[in-house]
């Protein structure tokens, strides 16, 4: 009997602080035997140092060394051309590859004998494939500290105060999109005393949304009288340019009274849906925040949003393109991370060996054979 190797690289994608193995997840992955390897300096954006990982039981090795002895190779996001090339075949290699917008990437990997494995397809339907869900994990992220953004980027408490001054009036939070992300941006502006409310396309979310104790706005859906996200495996499907238009007029009076407006729909591989236009925006109140978590090079929901950058606009208003956040909270992003990859190797290892079986229905989505 073998015993599999993986390897988890230093990410190099411009900003990003994440690892895909942390020390903790080390320990567990030595415990049900498989070696680890780390590249060196792999966990310095997340505050995890070689010499923890050492101790865990890794060996911290070379990019050269890593990718000669490696049964799989663990990332975080898609390799960048010198990183894909060192990759041999027979290796497999596990990651958000984004797939839907790489397809080039995956292609070349693929017709150089190298085995794809990403977690962005992964069927978000299946009940014993959630400790493996990625995508989850890190929206969770990405939800929290689109809260704690925008509580800091607005020059008003979230609360309402009540002092020698005067009484000090609640800010009025509006999320778009009550998924993962939007959940937990609903969850953490409600803790910091904000009044919350929400919208989403699929009715169903109404009972999520205000289980959080937030206001689930009565404004017809799209998709009433059905749940409209099997399409994608767990997502909301995405909108006609005719429904869109619909739900950005029945918004619009919800958005402009807002203090701050956290958008969060995304739809994997494509174009995020424009929810929040340029002249809504002009209609807030100098002061008030606008928070695009799903601005990508792809575009936003909100109009003039672009990823990794905030403005103040002519009218006072302060659009942020927030989409990149979990490596904005690199430890936390990293550990649940690294505990979905623990997850999925424990059901793809078997007996010494890397099982890539095609008739799982786990597997067979991975690699792309599989419904997303």
């Amino acid at each position: 009997m073998g015993t599999v190797t993986v390897g988890a690289v230093r990410e190099r994608a411009p900003g990003e602080r994440r690892v895909a193995l942390v020390p903790e997840a080390v320990t567990l992955l030595r415990r049900a035997g498989l070696d680890v390897l780390i590249q060196t300096g792999a966990g310095s954006g997340a505050w995890f140092t070689d010499a923890e990982y050492a101790d865990a039981g890794a060996t911290v090795v070379t990019p050269d060394e890593l990718y000669a002895r490696a049964d799989a190779v663990l990332c975080v996001g898609p390799p960048d051309p010198d990183a894909a090339e060192a990759l041999r075949a027979g290796q497999t290699l596990i990651g958000l590859l984004q797939p839907l917008r790489h397809p080039a990437l995956v292609e070349d990997l693929t017709g150089r004998g190298v085995r794809t494995m990403s977690l962005d397809l992964l069927p978000r339907t299946l009940s014993r494939a959630q400790s493996m869900d990625a995508l989850t994990s890190q929206a969770a992220v990405a939800g929290y500290k689109a809260a704690l953004l925008a509580a800091d980027s607005y020059d008003r408490f979230f609360p309402m105060l009540t002092t020698a001054a005067g009484t000090m009036r609640p800010a009025q939070v509006l999320i778009l999109g009550a998924g993962v992300a939007g959940l937990q941006a609903i969850a953490t502006a409600r803790r910091l005393g904000a009044v919350v409310s929400a919208y989403d396309v699929r009715p169903a979310s109404r009972g999520e949304v205000e289980s959080l104790g937030a206001r689930f706005l009565d404004i017809q859906s799209p998709q009433e009288g059905g749940q409209g996200a099997a399409e994608l495996g767990g997502y909301a499907r995405e909108l006609t340019e005719h429904e869109q238009r619909a739900q950005r007029e029945a918004l619009d009076t919800h958005i402009a009274r807002s203090d701050i407006v956290i958008t969060t729909a995304q739809v994997p591989g494509r174009k995020p849906p424009l929810l929040v236009t340029a002249a809504v925006v002009e209609r807030m109140k100098p002061g008030s925040v606008v928070l695009d978590l799903a601005a990508s090079e792809l575009g936003g929901n909100v109009e003039g949003s672009e990823p990794d950058k905030a403005v103040v606009l002519d009218g006072g208003v302060t659009l942020i393109g927030a989409g990149h956040l979990p490596s904005a909270m690199a430890t936390a992003a990293s550990t649940a991370y690294a505990r979905n990859l623990v997850a999925l190797l424990g059901h793809l290892v078997r007996d010494g060996e890397l099982n890539l079986d095609p008739a799982d229905e786990i597997t067979a989505a991975l690699m792309g054979g599989g419904s997303s």
